[in-house]
């Protein structure tokens, strides 16, 4: 089910919820619920998961249940050339750079975009890389890596220090349908 304003507006019905008390237990006006419903606004996703939460309780997820298991990763010694085959091929905008076994970085469309020159494409992923994503276990709750993904473009997934996953915003998008 695709989350749309009448989606909303079906399940505030079935819970028995009128416009101003979803509004306050969502902490938005009964306006911008009422033009969300109407699909008169775009809510944001924070808002979106602020109203399900309402809607929906109980039913919070995990990032292991919405993580992409198999990271593709990137090696500092990699051409940027070939990190960026990577993301287009893969149709993802960011890869984890490994050095060795540890993550030492993040190469990111917008860090490639940043350094944009000449002789990029020959350049080492060490050279334009960004600091590593943030990392959180498994069994934390997507509400608690959704403020991290408004300032970052992922979260690294680990079950104690082995890698398991990745949730990016894409993850996060997905679920609202």
């Amino acid at each position: 089910m695709s989350i749309t304003g009448s989606s909303i507006k079906k399940l505030r019905l079935e819970t028995g919820l009128t416009q101003s008390k979803l509004a306050g237990l969502a902490g938005v006006s009964q306006a911008h619920i009422a033009k969300i419903e109407q699909g008169k606004v775009d809510p944001r996703l924070s808002t979106v998961n602020r109203i399900l939460s309402v809607l929906k309780p109980g039913q919070e997820r995990k990032c292991r249940d919405i993580m992409t298991r198999s990271v593709i990763f990137a090696k500092s010694s990699d051409s940027v050339m070939k990190a960026s085959e990577v993301m287009v091929r893969n149709a993802v905008s960011q890869l984890p750079v490994l050095d060795g076994n540890r993550v030492a970085g993040t190469i990111t469309e917008q860090g490639i975009v940043r350094n944009l020159s000449a002789n990029l494409a020959s350049e080492k992923v060490s050279k334009v890389m960004d600091p590593p994503l943030p990392e959180a276990q498994g069994d934390t709750s997507i509400e608690a890596v959704r403020l991290t993904l408004e300032r970052n473009p992922g979260v690294l997934i680990k079950k104690g220090r082995e890698l398991i996953g990745i949730v990016t915003r894409s993850d996060l998008l997905k679920t609202i349908s």
